[in-house]
């Protein structure tokens, strides 16, 4: 059984999901109502590459294998490097905030 995630780690959770959603977006989901948890599968191990303290590479790298892997599409590393930005951008606001 794993640890329970704190407060600030299930904020980033949570930031995980809607950047994949609202900024990643591969397929263009991001405005079809009911498609929320399109992307919802690759959250777990997309959070846990940030909790380890992953860089942009390998968050960029780990977007790109869902898109080119899994899905099937053409890569569009500027828009995972684009999500990976805001992905580490959270990450650090979090860890910056007092408990």
């Amino acid at each position: 059984m794993g640890r329970k995630l704190t407060p600030k780690e299930r904020e980033l959770y949570k930031r995980c999901g809607e950047v994949l959603h609202y900024i990643w977006d591969p397929i263009g989901v991001a405005g079809v109502p009911g498609a929320r948890d399109e992307y919802d599968s690759y959250v777990p191990q997309l959070f846990k590459l940030l909790r380890d303290g992953a860089g942009e590479s390998w968050i960029v790298d780990y977007l790109c294998r869902i898109e080119n892997d899994m899905m099937g599409m053409s890569l569009n590393r500027a828009g995972a490097k684009n999500a990976a930005a805001v992905l580490l951008e959270w990450r650090e606001w979090l860890a910056g905030e007092t408990p």
